[in-house]
């Protein structure tokens, strides 16, 4: 029946994380012990001081409808936060809170972007940035890297990508799925590119940004010719383990923020109450609350590339952020292992589902088609495992 489905729907791929989640289960409930690296979620519970705000609220009877774009005083919170963090003044009607990050990047997208405009995506990407610019009926440029350049790109290669119809860029450090994080000169080098044409717009998603490893932390909107062309996209799912409160939100231009108002106002009106008062409570508490989950992720990485180097035809840069590896696989393209012909990352992916009960995301999802992505969002007992037997599969 898709021929009745709309063209809108039809035009968008299934999210492959999402895809390649659903079949470790499947695998999982035929009795195999698939060992699953490919969801982007935090193996961390929500702290405890969060989850009392979150009670409290329930107690103090936020039950009813919230503002469309949030509550005033959880608004005021994240100015405090981008002040604090990212040395960036927004004003509470520069803040449009979410139903998570994905829905902010969602309403910006449909509410800059018409039919025909071009969106640049740095490649490799977050695997919805594509799919939210078909939504808005947007055509998507990718701009590729490589593991060699640590997958950043040029500021020439963003001039030659760059058209009379590119409206918007988005970009994301640390990077989903590479780890890559951009240092304050690479940023300000592309903000000169960008400064000779003042149509388009960057949307700078940072929900990564407290998992970060050594780079100084530096947002976009920093950049002071570039702040009233900038949206910066956050939330409190990565950083403090609360992917299932789904709260995201965005600091921007205020018109842009009012125009994302009113489409919210039209799909889901307010964000969850009790979550919004417990992002309160995140924000406001002192970074140093979540460094022990940081630090567990660093002394994971570090586990991760140290037993991926150990096995021939796998190639690591080294991530500066987030909690995923990006190995480049292109080595064992054309090779049958174990009556399994691997012409492609996703057949790698789905090899090591199969021989090796571990599950991982293809990279051409993400705009890399020689690459692959490994959460190590699990226990270190669990990554030992998975790469022993990703190298038993493939020895």
């Amino acid at each position: 029946m898709n021929n009745q489905l709309s063209n809108r729907i039809n035009s968008l791929p299934v999210s492959e994380t999402l895809a390649m989640a659903a079949k470790a289960r499947e695998l999982k409930e035929q009795g195999k012990n698939i060992i699953s690296l490919s969801l982007g979620e935090p193996d961390f519970n929500t702290p405890d001081f969060i989850k009392e705000a979150a009670i409290q609220a329930i107690h103090d009877n936020y039950s009813s409808y919230s503002p469309v774009d949030g509550y005033l005083d959880l608004k005021q919170a994240i100015c405090r936060k981008f002040e604090r963090d990212n040395n960036l003044e927004y004003k509470p009607n520069q803040v449009v809170v979410s139903t998570g990050a994905k829905q902010s990047i969602a309403n910006v997208a449909m509410v800059l972007l018409n039919p025909g405009d071009e969106v640049l995506l740095p490649a490799p990407y977050w695997v919805s940035y594509s799919a939210i610019a078909t939504l808005a009926e947007a055509t998507y440029k990718e701009i590729p890297s490589t593991v060699e350049t640590d997958f950043k790109i040029t500021p020439e290669q963003l001039e030659a990508a760059i058209t009379p119809k590119t409206k918007m860029i988005f970009f994301n450090s640390p990077n989903n799925p590479s780890g890559t994080v951009y240092s304050e000169a690479e940023y300000r080098a592309l903000a000169a590119v960008i400064e000779k044409y003042p149509n388009i717009y960057v949307l700078s998603d940072e929900i990564y940004e407290h998992i970060n490893y050594g780079e100084p932390l530096f947002s976009f909107a920093q950049i002071e010719s570039m702040y009233d062309r900038t949206i910066t996209v956050n939330g409190v799912a990565k950083a403090f383990a609360m992917t299932g409160w789904r709260i995201g939100y965005i600091g921007a231009p205020e018109w842009i923020a009012k125009a994302c108002n009113k489409l919210q106002g039209q799909i889901t009106s307010g964000a969850n109450s009790i979550a919004q008062r417990a992002t309160i409570a995140a924000l406001d508490a002192p970074v140093s609350k979540i460094q022990f989950m940081v630090d567990e992720f660093k002394k994971r990485r570090d586990i991760v590339l140290g037993l991926l180097s150990e096995i021939d035809g796998i190639k690591c840069n080294t991530p500066g952020g987030a909690f995923y590896v990006f190995p480049d696989v292109s080595a064992y393209f054309g090779k049958t292992i174990k009556g399994h012909k691997i012409e492609n990352a996703g057949d790698f992916s789905m090899f090591l589902l199969e021989e090796a009960n571990v599950a991982t995301v293809t990279g051409d999802a993400f705009g890399a088609p020689t690459c692959l992505r490994i959460s190590y969002a699990a226990s270190e007992a669990q990554l030992r495992e998975a790469i022993a037997n990703i190298k038993k599969a493939v020895s």
